[in-house]
């Protein structure tokens, strides 16, 4: 299930950013590595942990999308879905957008 679940936010990211290449680089820390995908700067990683698959994101989309996430575990920058239930890959999607809008208006 987990396989299938990672399979199906790969994915989701791949259709919400095209163009975007996969890779796995370095999560804000040294010795965090997890794939990621990469738009003239990475913008959105994902995991595996404990029962979750966990979408990494640029710190202001969760904070801008949290009653979307009030059912989900979330960090400044990680938003967890429970393993045994759909996920939601229009949400997903959406993160995945606005991941990429806060890295580029970063850069600016």
């Amino acid at each position: 299930e987990a396989q299938a679940n990672l399979a199906k936010i790969r994915a989701a990211i791949r259709a919400a950013a095209p163009g975007a290449t996969e890779r796995t680089d370095y999560f804000q820390m040294p010795g965090y590595s997890y794939p990621g995908f990469d738009y003239d700067g990475m913008f959105v990683w994902f995991s595996f942990r404990k029962a979750h698959v966990r979408l990494h994101v640029r710190p202001p989309v969760i904070q801008e999308h949290n009653k979307e996430l009030a059912g989900y575990l979330t960090t400044k920058a990680i938003v967890s879905f429970p393993m045994g239930k759909r996920m939601p890959l229009t949400l997903v999607k959406k993160l995945v957008k606005a991941s990429l809008k806060a890295m580029r208006d970063k850069k600016r």
